[in-house]
């Protein structure tokens, strides 16, 4: 992957994430001052990610490098704490049991395939993020889902009904697929 960032700027990142959310809260916290904050004017694709327990609670993210990381971090935080429509707002109460976790992308870029075995042969489980369209319809699973989906006609058949498609969709149909790489930082639990 390209434009990867040091583990303390990560840890930056997830710290600027943790207060962004606890402020829109109500939480009296203390913003800490690094030295090391050039590196939050580069544009990269960012998603952040709230897990409770161990399960999801909220991801949202850009995978275009659209918006600066240090204003992407802060307005990510807020929509997967706030936003994702598969969740209410998270609450007071449940700000200190979700760990947070910034997946910062490299580029997506196309995949040239014919067949489904081609596209099949191409991916690189636990590696790639996945980015499939057809028309207006789209949607991506970062790498970590290869996780609970290991196998490549079942991430894709599930990533196909995520962008609203037949879970045979990437059979049958011409569909655009990219993909990209993560730099993942993860609070510890």
């Amino acid at each position: 992957m390209g434009d990867c960032i040091l583990e303390h700027q990560g840890q930056i990142l997830l710290r600027m994430a943790r207060e962004t959310i606890g402020e829109k809260l109500g939480i009296a916290g203390t913003r800490r001052r690094d030295d090391d904050t050039a590196f939050l004017n580069n544009k990269q694709g960012l998603f952040v990610t709230l897990h409770k327990q161990g399960a999801l609670r909220g991801c949202i993210g850009s995978i275009e490098p659209v918006k600066p990381l240090g204003e992407s971090i802060c307005n990510n935080a807020l929509f997967a704490a706030f936003s994702d429509t598969r969740f209410s707002p998270l609450t007071v109460e449940e700000f200190h049991e979700v760990d947070i976790e910034v997946s910062l992308l490299s580029v997506p870029q196309p995949l040239e395939f014919t067949t489904p075995e081609e596209l099949v042969a191409q991916l690189k489980p636990g590696i790639h993020g996945v980015i499939l369209k057809k028309g207006g319809a789209g949607a991506t699973f970062l790498p970590q889902v290869w996780e609970q989906l290991p196998g490549c006609e079942d991430f894709l058949g599930r990533l196909c009904m995520k962008a609203g498609l037949s879970s045979t969709a990437w059979k049958k149909e011409r569909l655009a697929v990219h993909t990209y790489e993560v730099q993942c930082f993860a609070e510890v639990p």
